[in-house]
């Protein structure tokens, strides 16, 4: 006798016994806590789209405030020749 065999066998047994009753508001509960996380995830990705937005924004400024593309004035001055 193989081992799934033996598995089939006890699953089968399993099913063939007394079934377990169902609480009544289990499809209520289900439902309840299906519209949370829902809601939770729906939260979170505004908020995540929301904190997107605000580093967009906040680059933006950096960007027209810095002008990073520009380079810095030199430090020092050239060599005068011929003077």
């Amino acid at each position: 006798m193989s081992r799934s065999s033996g598995r089939e066998d006890e699953v089968r047994r399993m099913l063939d016994g007394p079934h377990p009753q169902v609480p009544a508001d289990l499809a209520r509960r289900a439902a309840e806590r299906g519209a949370r996380l829902l809601r939770r995830r729906r939260f979170a990705r505004r908020l995540m789209l929301l904190v997107a937005f605000a580093a967009v924004v906040a680059f933006m400024v950096w960007v027209v405030a810095a002008h990073p593309w520009q380079l810095p004035p030199s430090e020092t001055t050239p060599p005068l020749d011929g003077w």
